[in-house]
C-alpha cells in the first residue's frame, strides 16, 4: 500500500528525512499476470437439432450475454464451423452479438479445422483446406482474420507444424503436460514458446491444468487464489485457461451452478476488480507484447484423460490404480508428468469399426486427390469428405462418441455422399474389385465397388462381410458396434457393489436401474456372413448373452479367397478347411461360401457348402450371422419382417426365435430402406439387438448398436465312409429397396 505524500507541497516539493524513509520502504505494486481466458465451442456433425438448441440455450447464449454485461472481461473463443453454420441459420442474432463483442475488443476468435477433425490423422491437403475454410467463414461473419487456432482434442504430433503454418496459423494452445513431457520445468510455463519443423515456425502456449479443474467446478475464490499465486511467482507472466464451453451450462447441473446460482457472475465481477493482480489479454496481445521463453520440441500428446482413454481397458484400470497408489503414498509430488498414458491413434486399434470408417474416409480422400488433377471437384463434394473427418465418432471418452449410432451414421452418410459425387464426376458405372489391405492391419481385404453398392469382405475375419454401403440410401447397412469391456465399467461395478454412487462433480450417474445386468461382452467382432457351428441345443438367449460354446473354428479365423469373373458377374469364393472341437478332439469340417455379384448395381447372392471331412458322422447346428445397422431400436417405424410380415415384437430392440423362416429382414421407414434375405432352406431364425453400456456426459446409458439375425439349421452330416450325405448347402439371396 502506498502512503500519501505530505499535503504541504506538490510532487516536486523538497522531501523531509521522514518522507525519504517512508519512500524507501514503500512496496511497489505487483506486476499483474497476463490471463488468457479461452473457450472452445463445438457440436459434432450429425448431432440432433434439439441438442444444438439445448446447448445454445443453456451454454452458448447465456455465456455471451453475461460477457456482454462485463465489458472489462476478455475472452479468446473458438467456434467450430459446424456450430457457426447452425447458429447463423437458427440464431443470426447471436452472430450479431458475437460481432459486437469482437468489435468492442472483448473477444478474440480462433480458427481451426472447420469440421473439428483430428488433424494428425487426415491428409495434409485436407488439414489446410479445413483450416482455411473456417478462417474464411470467420472473416465473412466478423471481418477479422484469426491468428491462432484450436487444435481438436489437443492431439499434437510434431509434423503438424508445417501444415498449420501453411494454413496461416501463428499460434496454438496446448496442455501444459505437452511441455512437461518435453522436459520444460513447471516454473518455466508462465510464457509461450517457439517450435518448428524443417524451418516452419509456430508459437505454442501452455494451458494451465489447475484452471481446467477449478473453472467452473470449484468456488470462484479458488480460481482467484490460483491467479494471485501465479502473479506472485510470475509477475508479468502468462497463465492460460482453455476448455470446453459446454462446461458452462450443458454438463450435468452446471447451468444451475454457473448461471442460476451466479458462479460466472461472481467470477467476472472479481476479474474486473482493479486490485486483482490479473490483466486479461487475448492470446494475440500476449504474443505481440512479450518475448517467447525459447524453443521447444513437443512429443506426440493429448490431454491427460485422453491418453488414459486411449489405453486398452485393463491398462486403463492398472494405470488408474498405480496413479492412486503413488499419490496415496505421497510419492507423486511434482512428478505426475512422468505418468504417461497412451496415444490417440490407438483408438483405431481398439475399435476396428472406427478404423474401417477412418480408412474408408481416407480412400475417398485419395480418390478425390487423384481425380482433381483432371477435374474440378465441386465444393459440396469436398465438404462431404471434410464433414466425414469430424473427430467425435472415431473415439470416446466422457462423451458417447463412437458409441452414438447417430454420429457414425452421419459420418458414413457424408463419406457415401462424397463417393457418389466422385462417381458422377468420373461417370463411374462398373463393378470394380480390388484386393488390398483396406484397414492397414496386414491382412488383405476384397473391396467391391459399383454405382449402387459397395462391399468389403475380410477373409482374415471368418471370411465375413464388414461393409455394405448402399449409395441410394446413403447408409452403411452393416454399421454396428460390438459389445466390449471398457475401463469405465469398473466404476459401474464398484458403485453396484457399494450399493450407491459417489457424490461431487464426478458423481456416477446412470440413466436406468440395474445396468450391471446389461453388461455383455462379445469375444469376436460382429459382421455379416460369419459362420457359427455349435451344439444342436444352443438357444437364441444363450447366443445373445455370449454364454454358449462355439464348436467351430470359423468365426474369427482366416478363409482362403479367390476372385473370378463369369461373364459379367464377379464371383468371390471364400473357403476354410476348419474343424469342430469337442472334448479336446478335432473333427474336420470345411465351409465354402461363394458370392455372385451381378451388374450393374452389384446385387449379390451367396451359396454355402458344408462338407464333413471325417469318416464318422456328426450332428451340429449351423448358423449364418447377419447384422443390420440402425440408429434406433425402439422406434415404431423401424422393424423386422419375417416371411414378409411384421412378427409379434417386431421392434429392432426385440429378441426372439422364429421357426420355418425362408425370408427375413428389416425395414427402416425413416431411411426408406428395406433389406431382405431369402433362403432356399427353411430355418430357425434368432434375432436380438446389440446393446452396449457406455459412459456419456450425463451418465452410463444403454445404447442400441444394431441387430443380429442368425438363420440356423440342425444338420446331420454323414461321414465320407457312409456314402453320400456328407455335403450340405444353402443359398442366401440379398436384396435392398429404397423408396
Amino acid at each position: 500500500m502506498r502512503l500519501p505524500r505530505s499535503s504541504r507541497g506538490g510532487p516536486d516539493a523538497p522531501r523531509t528525512a521522514v518522507e525519504h524513509a517512508v519512500t524507501a520502504i514503500t512496496v511497489p505494486r505487483m506486476d499483474p499476470v497476463h490471463f488468457v481466458y479461452a473457450i472452445h465451442n463445438h457440436q459434432p456433425v450429425g448431432n440432433f437439432d434439439s441438442v444444438f438448441e439445448e446447448a445454445y440455450a443453456h451454454a452458448y447464449r447465456p455465456f455471451l450475454d453475461l460477457l456482454h454485461r462485463h465489458p472489462r472481461v476478455k475472452s479468446t473463443q473458438h467456434w467450430t464451423g459446424i456450430l457457426l453454420e447452425w447458429i447463423e441459420k437458427h440464431h443470426p442474432e447471436c452472430i450479431e452479438l458475437l460481432r459486437d463483442l469482437i468489435q468492442r475488443g472483448q473477444v478474440e476468435v480462433l480458427t481451426g479445422a472447420y469440421y473439428e477433425a483430428i488433424l494428425a490423422v487426415i491428409p495434409e491437403k485436407d488439414r489446410i483446406g479445413q483450416i482455411l475454410k473456417l478462417t474464411d467463414m470467420i472473416h465473412r461473419l466478423f471481418d477479422v482474420h484469426p491468428r491462432g487456432m484450436w487444435l481438436a482434442e489437443r492431439v499434437w504430433e510434431p509434423h503438424l507444424v508445417s501444415s498449420l503454418v501453411h494454413a496461416d496459423v501463428e499460434f496454438v494452445m496446448l496442455d501444459d503436460l505437452h511441455f512437461r513431457h518435453a522436459g520444460v520445468p513447471a516454473d518455466r510455463l508462465a510464457g509461450y514458446y517457439m517450435t518448428e519443423e524443417l524451418g516452419a515456425q509456430l508459437k505454442v502456449l501452455p494451458m494451465d491444468r489447475t484452471l481446467r479443474y477449478t473453472i467452473p467446478f470449484r468456488d470462484a475464490g479458488d480460481t482467484l487464489d490460483h491467479l494471485r499465486a501465479t502473479a506472485a511467482v510470475h509477475p508479468g507472466g502468462l497463465i492460460v485457461h482453455a476448455d470446453d464451453g459446454e462446461k458452462f451450462g450443458v454438463w450435468p447441473r452446471t447451468y444451475s451452478h454457473v448461471y442460476e446460482h451466479g458462479w460466472l457472475e461472481r467470477f467476472y465481477t472479481a476479474l474486473e476488480d482493479p486490485d486483482l493482480p490479473v490483466r486479461m489479454m487475448h492470446a494475440g496481445e500476449v504474443i505481440d507484447g512479450t518475448e517467447p521463453q525459447g524453443i521447444v520440441y513437443l512429443p506426440t500428446d493429448s490431454y491427460v484423460e485422453m491418453t488414459q482413454w486411449a489405453l486398452p481397458p485393463h491398462d486403463q484400470v492398472s494405470f488408474s490404480r498405480f496413479e492412486k497408489s503413488v499419490t496415496d503414498a505421497g510419492l507423486i509430488g511434482g512428478h505426475d508428468h512422468h505418468l504417461r498414458g497412451g496415444f490417440w491413434r490407438n483408438f483405431l486399434a481398439k475399435y476396428p469399426e472406427a478404423n474401417h470408417m477412418h480408412k474408408k474416409m481416407l480412400r475417398i480422400s485419395r480418390r478425390m486427390a487423384s481425380l482433381e488433377r483432371e477435374h474440378a471437384i465441386p465444393d459440396g463434394v469436398r465438404d462431404h469428405l471434410w464433414a466425414a473427418q469430424c473427430n467425435d465418432a472415431y473415439w470416446h471418452g466422457l462423451f458417447g462418441g463412437l458409441y452414438l449410432p447417430a454420429l457414425r451414421f452421419n459420418i458414413y452418410r457424408h463419406i457415401i455422399d462424397a463417393e457418389h459425387g466422385l462417381d458422377v464426376l468420373q461417370k463411374f458405372d462398373d463393378i470394380v474389385v480390388e484386393e488390398t489391405d483396406f484397414d492397414g492391419d496386414g491382412s488383405g481385404e476384397l473391396v467391391v465397388e459399383s454405382r449402387v453398392n459397395d462391399y468389403c469382405f475380410k477373409p482374415s475375419l471368418g471370411g465375413s462381410l464388414v461393409e455394405w454401403s448402399f449409395k441410394p440410401g446413403r447408409v452403411n447397412l452393416l454399421d454396428v458396434l460390438s459389445r466390449r469391456e471398457e475401463g469405465t465399467h469398473r466404476k459401474l461395478r464398484e458403485a453396484g457393489q457399494a450399493g450407491g454412487s459417489r457424490g461431487g462433480w464426478d458423481e456416477l450417474l446412470t440413466k436406468e436401474p440395474d445396468l450391471l445386468s446389461k453388461l455383455l461382452f462379445d469375444w469376436y467382432r460382429h459382421a455379416s456372413f460369419l459362420d457359427h457351428v455349435f451344439a444342436p441345443d444352443v438357444t437364441q438367449e444363450r447366443f445373445q448373452r455370449a454364454s454358449y460354446e462355439e464348436w467351430g473354428d470359423f468365426v474369427n479365423q482366416p478363409f482362403r479367397s479367390t476372385v473370378a469373373t463369369e461373364g459379367e458377374h464377379v464371383v468371390i469364393s471364400l473357403h476354410r478347411n476348419g474343424g469342430i472341437w469337442r472334448n479336446g478332439a478335432r473333427h474336420g469340417l470345411s465351409i465354402t461360401k461363394t458370392f455372385r455379384i451381378s451388374p450393374p448395381d452389384g446385387s449379390m447372392i451367396c451359396e454355402y457348402v458344408l462338407e464333413n471331412q471325417e469318416d464318422r458322422p456328426i450332428e451340429l447346428r449351423f448358423g449364418v450371422e447377419l447384422v443390420a445397422g440402425g440408429m434406433a431400436g425402439s422406434a415404431a417405424d423401424r422393424y423386422y419382417l419375417i416371411n414378409g410380415k411384421k412378427p409379434a415384437g417386431s421392434l429392432l430392440q426385440s429378441a426372439g426365435t422364429d421357426t420355418d423362416v425362408k425370408k427375413f429382414g428389416v425395414r427402416d421407414e425413416w431411411m426408406r430402406v428395406k433389406v431382405e434375405y431369402s433362403i432356399d432352406r427353411a430355418a430357425e431364425l434368432w434375432r436380438f439387438p446389440l446393446e452396449t453400456v457406455s459412459l456419456s456426459e450425463s451418465g452410463f446409458e444403454r445404447l442400441y448398436q444394431g441387430s443380429v439375425m442368425v438363420p440356423s439349421w440342425k444338420i446331420p452330416l454323414a461321414g465320407k465312409g457312409s456314402g453320400g450325405g456328407e455335403r450340405w448347402s444353402v443359398r442366401v439371396a440379398m436384396s435392398v429397396e429404397h423408396r
